[in-house]
């Protein structure tokens, strides 16, 4: 429901009027100045790096892993010798690096964390927020509308974590621009990556292919604290007293520090639980993960919507080779106690290179939903459990305060006969 106009927003909107006539050709002055950023889509790509230390192929060539070299549109990776080489013919689209299962393919402007930050950041402050490409949209991206090399850049984790809080983000794709596009495969893998988060989230993408139609408003909420930040700082007034409402909005820097907090109390949590070391060395979670854990950690409804794989041991096979451990990419495998395999499943990224390396066939992939990745929060329990016991006790309170009421009126009638 439409919020109702009133003497704030007019007054922003006055404000508007006079920023303008202070500066009415802002617009044009910005275009011919030569200082002014210039759109430039080279700005927007990034040469990946190889780190061969999760690399699956790297650590052992029966995983069979080609993910990178499957998915590069002209063959510009080579794994070969315990190494990644990128070569100089790369185009710099990302793809390799969102097509590795364990990120060992580095783009830092691709990284999951980032992604989602930017994405957030322009879908928390405007009603609509866009993912586009250079391709696409050939300016000067606007504040609600983030720009990747291609547009298959984005992993199903990344779409999954946004779509779950996010619903006014969409892709903008105009008709024809993919089929051009030497990024061959780009188009298959973005589908591929939505379809498998709107699955995840139950719910969907918005897509849009028209570029009249972009639009690039502010949320009412988020325009109203800006302008009142904007008067705080020119008068020293502390304005959001005024307005407790707004007052209590979360901005952007808020929020994004709040989601990297749970992320590192997340992992905090996961070394009590699980230690933070096997015998070979310490576990680690990919970005992807950390953005997936700390979604169901949100929204535990969903876990069972997700399927994902884990290994399993026929301990009557096994023989405590060490085989699944030492190929383990996020070290979520171990032997423990006289050699027994054991397994972590939040750090599990059910790429099965154990199974392809274990001499016996003693481990196998098994299909399941995602519930035993949801990890509590003491933080949120011990803030329920307090919530629960204030409650509790306020109850208490309210009840011992009404049976003296109701005996004090018993005495008043006493006397009134």
């Amino acid at each position: 429901m439409a919020q109702e106009h009133d003497l704030f927003d007019d007054i922003i909107e006055i404000s508007k009027g006079f920023d303008f006539l202070k500066n009415p050709l802002g617009g044009v002055t910005d275009a011919l100045d030569p200082s002014a950023p210039q759109w430039n889509p080279a700005d927007y790509k990034e040469r990946p790096r190889g780190n061969t230390i999760p690399c699956l192929t790297c650590k052992n060539e029966k995983s069979g892993c080609t993910a990178c070299m499957d998915v590069c549109p002209v063959n510009a990776i080579e794994v070969e010798e315990d190494a990644i080489e990128i070569l100089d013919t790369c185009r710099k689209c990302g793809l390799c690096a969102a097509a590795c299962p364990t990120e060992a393919i580095i783009s830092p402007r691709l990284a999951p964390k980032n992604l989602y930050d930017d994405i957030v950041s322009a879908a928390t402050s405007h009603e609509t927020a866009y993912v586009t490409c250079t391709r696409a949209l050939k300016r000067m991206p606007r504040e609600n509308e983030v720009v990747v090399a291609c547009v298959g850049d984005i992993t199903a984790e990344t779409w999954f974590s946004v779509l779950a809080d996010y619903p006014n983000v969409s892709v903008y794709l105009p008709l024809g621009v993919c089929d051009k596009c030497r990024n061959t495969g780009g188009e298959d893998i973005l589908g591929e990556a939505i379809a498998t988060a709107e699955e995840w989230a139950g719910t969907g993408m918005g897509l849009e292919v028209d570029p009249k139609s972009l639009k690039c408003h502010k949320r009412r909420e988020y325009e109203r604290k800006e302008y009142m930040e904007k008067i705080a700082r020119t008068t020293g007034l502390t304005v959001t007293k005024l307005n407790p409402a707004t007052a209590a909005l979360a901005s952007v820097t808020q929020k994004l520090k709040a989601h990297r907090h749970q992320i590192t109390q997340l992992e905090r949590t996961l070394n009590t639980m699980c230690g933070t070391t096997t015998t070979k060395r310490r576990r680690s979670l990919t970005h992807g993960r950390q953005l997936v854990l700390s979604t169901l950690q949100n929204h535990p409804e969903l876990a069972q919507n997700m399927q994902v794989s884990t290994p399993e041991c026929d301990f009557d096979k096994c023989t405590s080779c060490g085989e699944c451990v030492n190929v383990c990419p996020t070290f979520a495998c171990d032997l423990v106690g006289s050699g027994r395999f054991a397994l972590e499943s939040t750090y599990c990224l059910g790429c099965g290179a154990c199974v392809k390396v274990c001499p016996e066939h003693a481990l196998k992939l098994v299909e399941h939903d995602a519930s035993n990745l949801v990890v509590v929060d003491p933080e949120a329990e011990e803030k329920a459990a307090q919530k629960a016991k204030a409650h509790e006790e306020a109850q208490k309170v309210k009840a011992e305060a009404k049976a003296k009421l109701d005996k004090m009126l018993d005495q008043v009638e006493k006397l009134a006969d």
